[in-house]
């Protein structure tokens, strides 16, 4: 898939990674209305409510995103996840693709705790997300409570 292997996403994947780095989301989308060539379109220090500010209602499109979160009172953990987004106005062959693209992003967005397939942008509120990640993780050292 044409973008995918751009520098430009592989220095914004290394950068939410990144411990040292403050960026903590990326975004791809079409570089086109038509086509499926992809690019980077953003990135940003904000979290998971400055990623859902940059999704498109009539797009389809992948965020990966940095999520940390506290433990206890002793520890934090740093989980990573990528963000499957299809916006309600998006075009249905756009959203015919999703699935093949989503396959080819994945290659390119390995390391990931979960996956959130979202067509609303209050499914990347970090409430729901993190008992998910807490989940996903294995020990919960907090009894279950999100």
């Amino acid at each position: 898939m044409s973008g995918l292997d751009s520098q430009e996403i592989k220095d914004a994947y290394d950068a939410v990674r990144s411990d040292k780095d403050e960026t903590n989301w990326l975004l791809i989308s079409y570089a086109a209305a038509t086509g499926r060539d992809l690019k980077l379109s953003g990135t940003g220090k904000g979290g998971l409510s400055e990623l859902a500010a940059y999704l498109d209602d009539g797009q389809a499109q992948w965020g990966y995103a940095r999520v940390e979160y506290a433990n206890d009172t002793e520890s934090k953990r740093v989980k990573f996840i990528l963000v499957v987004w299809i916006g309600n106005s998006t075009k249905v062959m756009r959203k015919a693709r999703v699935g093949f693209e989503t396959a080819e992003v994945k290659k390119v967005l390995s390391h990931h705790s979960i996956q959130v397939d979202a067509t609303d942008k209050g499914d990347l509120d970090e409430k729901d997300i993190v008992p998910r990640l807490r989940r996903a993780g294995g020990a919960d050292y907090n009894g279950g409570r999100g």
